[in-house]
């Protein structure tokens, strides 16, 4: 009976390291699943929105990426609607979009996650359209700058989907 009690606890506890290390590897591959999935949800998102403004691409295809609340409310693609857009009076020719993740979180069981990241167009190229050269003054003929900001993003999974449900800028980055 002792040898036979020994024996089940040895097996016992084998089992269970071997339980544990495939739920910690479980979760390990949910978590980078979904940190790839936000990434590139967040890098082609908010490239989209800057192409938006910039070189007016269509915003209907915002709707892969945003939730349409955000959209609604986003100040960004406000200037769009209320005819402030800076970017109006160019031709964009070119963007050089760069996203950094600096953090992430989202538990594998939750739809919810958040991420804090920094956006920069350190280049914008292109020139001021020829109907806008006799109303503008010459100082302002180069394309304005890029706002770049260090956003805390929040996203949710619908259907399977992430979406960028709330975008925050908490800190505006001056370019070097």
């Amino acid at each position: 009976m002792k040898y036979l009690r020994r024996l089940v606890w040895y097996l016992a506890s084998k089992l269970f390291i071997i339980v544990l290390v495939l739920g910690l590897f479980t979760i390990s591959f949910y978590f980078s699943m979904n940190m790839s999935n936000i990434y590139i949800i967040l890098k082609d998102g908010m490239a989209l929105r800057a192409q938006t403004v910039l070189v007016e691409e269509d915003p209907s295809r915002l709707d892969n990426y945003f939730s349409p609340t955000y959209l609604l409310r986003d100040p960004v693609l406000n200037t769009l609607k209320d005819g402030t857009n800076p970017y109006v009076r160019y031709d964009i020719t070119g963007i050089d979009h760069r996203l950094k993740m600096e953090w992430m979180w989202s538990w594998p069981w939750e739809d919810t996650a958040r991420a804090t990241v920094v956006e920069s167009i350190p280049r914008v190229d292109g020139r001021i359209r020829s109907s806008y050269k006799a109303t503008t003054p010459e100082e302002q003929w180069p394309v304005p700058k890029w706002q770049s900001g260090r956003y805390d993003i929040v996203l949710t999974r619908e259907g399977g989907r992430w979406r960028i449900k709330n975008m925050v800028l908490t800190q505006v980055l001056q370019e070097p």
